[in-house]
């Protein structure tokens, strides 16, 4: 098929790579303008760019999809589909009715539970024990169009939102090929989403969100540790420099004392009481530091039990 793809970040370079070793007809490849990043403000490319850069394939990056001027280069492009993972931008009725076979989107969780921006990290953060990836045609609202496939995928114990992450990336590529072989069969069923199964919003994930509050239980601060690994991370203050958490375990017994407060101090690591049980941390980075396991920290660094996280001194 001859196709134009929208996609941005890593999450769409599988789906992109597919279609190109399937043999599709990639017309063009459309993704958000680079970026200045760093303390050099160096100029970097989207994920997509580079992978469509690498196969020689035209790249468009608009500032604003929408402007007539870029829909008019869409329709002279005259793509029988337009494939969209994470473009970045929501796109306009004058695009969506373009391609005779419409708008597809690859979405990254089992519509209509999460719809939103962030739907892996959520799904680990809220203790799913399954996602998955949809297919769908996309419609005027966000994540709401008709669906056409899903695949499912279990989370694992240990599942971060990367490693969720890069196997939703692989699924969702494998899935995409095979709802653009139905559309060209006519074997494609659409399936309107239902409204009242829609579950929270996935917002967008926030630095801000990694500040971890020991008031809450730790079964919900182990999940957000994982949920939010590897970006933006689960952090808190130790002595004023910023401690990320990467990797802690459940401790299901209720110790005297503070919330927040190290109330045990092993050769492997370290236990902080929260609202309901506590949790053992096993892998940190102290800010300035490579990340390490709890032990090698405590054999560099002094911790005291009884100390309060956050502390500031």
């Amino acid at each position: 098929m001859r196709i134009v793809f929208m996609g941005t970040p890593d999450f769409a370079v599988p789906s992109l790579q597919k279609l190109i070793d399937c043999g599709h007809e990639i017309a063009a490849v459309v993704t958000q303008p680079d970026k200045a990043r760093g303390r050099g403000k160096a100029v970097t490319y989207s994920p997509v760019k580079q992978k469509a850069l690498e196969y020689e394939i035209p790249v468009y990056q608009p500032v604003k999809a929408r402007d007539p001027e870029f829909v008019q280069i869409l329709k002279d492009m005259a793509p029988e589909v337009i494939v969209v993972v994470a473009f970045g931008q929501i796109l306009p009725k004058s695009i969506l009715d373009i391609p005779p076979y419409g708008c597809i989107n690859v979405h990254g969780s089992l519509l209509p539970k999460y719809r939103g921006a962030a739907p892996v990290q959520w799904a680990v953060i809220n203790g799913e024990k399954v996602s998955g990836v949809t297919t769908m045609y996309m419609a005027e609202g966000l994540d709401t169009g008709d669906m056409i496939m899903k695949a499912e995928v279990p989370l694992s114990e240990k599942e971060t939102g990367g490693s969720l992450h890069d196997k939703l990336a692989d699924v969702g590529a494998d899935l995409l090929v095979r709802t653009l072989d139905a559309l060209k069969d006519g074997t494609a069923v659409r399936t309107p989403q239902d409204d009242s199964q829609a579950g929270q919003y996935a917002k967008m994930l926030t630095k801000s969100m990694g500040e971890l509050d020991f008031s809450r239980p730790a079964s919900e601060l182990e999940r957000l540790i994982r949920g939010l690994n590897p970006w933006p991370s689960a952090y808190t203050f130790v002595h004023g420099r910023t401690l990320k958490l990467w990797e802690a375990q459940v401790i299901d017994k209720e110790y005297e004392g503070q919330t927040g407060e190290i109330v045990e101090i092993t050769k492997d690591g370290f236990a902080i009481k929260t609202g309901k049980g506590a949790l053992a941390v096993r892998s940190l980075q102290l800010e300035g530091k490579k990340r390490m396991d709890a032990g090698a920290f405590l054999r560099g660094y002094s911790l005291e039990k009884g100390e309060i996280l956050p502390s500031q001194e």
